[in-house]
């Protein structure tokens, strides 16, 4: 391997791990959630709103920031989200109150958003040139792995160690630390180009050549995403009041275990065709949330983790396959704002849906709440799955014509 290829993969792997600690630190307060809501006193509902602010300001970067990278250069962006995110971790280091975690959590998304899209565009950038493909399977794992990690870590902090709310702060602001002295020795990956202030014009835009892979793929993200939501937000109360797992810690590891067996699957099936992936994903989504409720209704943990585990792998092989397809399509200066795209429908479809659930929980209960959520998930997998199969069939003679 020549030295500039060594020194490629070096950093590659460097940003990798930036992927990863992003998603890590906005899966954290998932098991802190029921801690806060002891000390605070708020409902599920006020759960979700706080919940559903990080997206707020997430979308809201991406839709300002999204393509700003394509412009100004990569590294720029990353730092000033990488500020900002350290910003975050200090309000919630010092919070006191509601108030105080609605402005961490939006701090939070702003970063968040920020960075994901750029990144997604640096691991692009710098994947290998004979292996293309790496970046996004490197990209969704590591997404998937991240929230895994986060939830779990946190977990195991708020049972284990001292100082719940404020020690798993203090670790993450470490490894931004680490992230930032990265970002300092990044060679710039991307061509500066004029319209930077042009770019900050909120939108969502797609080249035309781009648009049908895009609609293709939309099922698919809403219905991972809008599962993701739920175990995100609801997922530790859920264990809790519905199967009587009162361990922090287990609260945790209820994120883990979809998003890493998500992340597994991910990496076990990296080799595999992405497009190829997409019509399973939906059917594991739909089969797996559908035994999850069953496991409910039974209030049996060991049938309920069964059925996370068989969504979780949906999961992983539906972020793959997105991802995968969507570094596959775009062109260099299209990076940028296709994963803007790519994360606005994601989080949408991660936020809305978790944030009427526990709206829903304050009248209907959480069990209905969340009973009815996985019926609609249910059925948005078996659709996904149902539209791609169509949309296989339509284009396979197609292809034999024109060949």
């Amino acid at each position: 391997m020549r030295p500039e290829d060594r020194t490629r993969a070096r950093l590659f792997a460097a940003v990798g791990g930036i992927v990863v600690l992003f998603p890590a630190a906005s899966s954290v307060p998932s098991p802190l959630y029921p801690v806060y809501q002891q000390l605070f006193g708020f409902s599920a509902a006020t759960l979700t709103v706080v919940f559903a602010v990080y997206v707020v300001g997430l979308l809201g970067a991406l839709l300002v920031v999204g393509a700003l990278s394509d412009h100004v250069g990569r590294r720029p962006v990353l730092a000033g989200a990488i500020a900002l995110e350290a910003v975050a971790f200090v309000v919630f280091l010092t919070a006191g109150g509601v108030p105080a975690l609605l402005v961490a959590r939006f701090l939070q998304g702003i970063a968040t958003g920020a960075a994901i899209t750029t990144l997604g565009a640096t691991m692009v950038d710098l994947a290998p040139r004979e292996a293309p493909h790496r970046a996004g399977m490197v990209t969704g794992v590591g997404t998937l792995a991240g929230l895994a990690a986060g939830a779990v870590g946190a977990g195991a902090l708020v049972q284990l160690a001292p100082a719940p709310t404020r020690l798993v702060w203090i670790v993450l602001l470490v490894l931004l630390a680490g992230s930032a002295l990265i970002v300092a020795v990044l060679p710039e990956t991307a061509t500066r180009r004029p319209g930077g202030w042009a770019s900050l014009i909120p939108r969502v835009g797609v080249a035309p050549r781009l648009r049908g892979e895009v609609l293709a793929l939309t099922p698919v993200l809403v219905t991972s995403w809008a599962l993701g939501g739920l175990y995100l937000s609801l997922g530790p109360s859920i264990a809790a009041t519905l199967l009587g797992v009162q361990s922090r810690l287990v609260g945790g590891l209820v994120v883990t275990l979809l998003c890493g067996t998500g992340a597994v699957a991910s990496y076990l099936l990296r080799t595999r065709p992405m497009r190829s992936l997409v019509a399973p994903a939906s059917g594991l989504l739909a089969v797996g949330t559908l035994v999850t409720l069953l496991g409910m209704a039974l209030a049996s943990v060991l049938v309920a983790g069964l059925g996370t585990v068989i969504a979780g792998v949906g999961f992983g092989a539906a972020a793959l396959a997105c991802f995968g397809v969507f570094a596959e399509i775009a062109e260099p200066h299209e990076r940028g704002e296709l994963f803007a795209t790519f994360y606005v429908i994601s989080y949408t479809a991660f936020s809305v849906p978790a944030v009427l659930a526990g709206v829903g929980s304050g009248i209907v209960g959480l069990a209905t709440a969340a009973e009815t959520y996985g019926a609609v998930v249910v059925v948005l997998g078996a659709a996904a799955g149902a539209l791609t199969v169509v949309r296989s069939r339509r284009r396979r003679p197609a292809l034999t014509g024109t060949s």
